[in-house]
């Protein structure tokens, strides 16, 4: 049935009669040319990302981070004879305390611009997740900025890990049975 300018019209919403299948191909040509053509712009533009350069800075500050955390262990085993999870948990609090005073200090943030990853994976960097939205919202007070704020980077990140962890050891307590 002809429309308003004489073409045809199809049967259902857009598939198109068979008079109609040049304007449509037509247009999406055209659309992929005019995308291909722009991609190829930025890409002129954009400057060559140093994909192993990036890797080695943030292999290098991501071990170093363990590094310290490693060395944290000895000392507290050898100064206070710590061992087992009183060593594991005390390390893990001293790293989170680090991770959240280089951020509140403005230090970590640094870090993370030329580490990238690196300063992301390890404890300090999930610290630095918590405290970095705290910190930004803490001026629309201390529950709807803060409180409210704090895990929203963090949040689906302890969700998914107390998911999975309890989807493991149901495994393994039917495992057992």
């Amino acid at each position: 049935m002809p429309n308003k300018s004489g073409a045809a019209q199809s049967g259902t919403q857009g598939t198109p009669l068979a008079g109609e299948k040049g304007a449509k191909n037509g247009s999406t040509a055209h659309a992929c040319r005019a995308n291909q053509n722009y991609l190829e712009y930025v890409r002129s533009l954009a400057p060559p990302t140093k994909h192993f350069h990036n890797c080695l800075r943030a292999f290098i500050v991501g071990g170093l981070i363990c590094c310290i955390g490693q060395f944290l262990r000895y000392e507290l085993e050898a100064i206070f004879g710590f061992s087992g999870d009183e060593l594991a948990g005390s390390v893990s609090m001293i790293l989170i305390f680090l991770g959240c005073l280089l951020t509140g200090l403005g230090v970590y943030d640094r870090i993370g611009k030329a580490a990238g990853a690196g300063s992301i994976v390890p404890i300090t960097g999930f610290a630095n997740s918590v405290a970095s939205p705290a910190l930004e919202f803490k001026a629309e007070g201390m529950i709807t900025g803060l409180a409210a704020k704090m895990f929203v980077v963090a949040g689906p990140i302890i969700v998914y890990g107390v998911l999975s962890g309890a989807v493991v050891g149901l495994i393994y307590f039917f495992l057992r049975l």
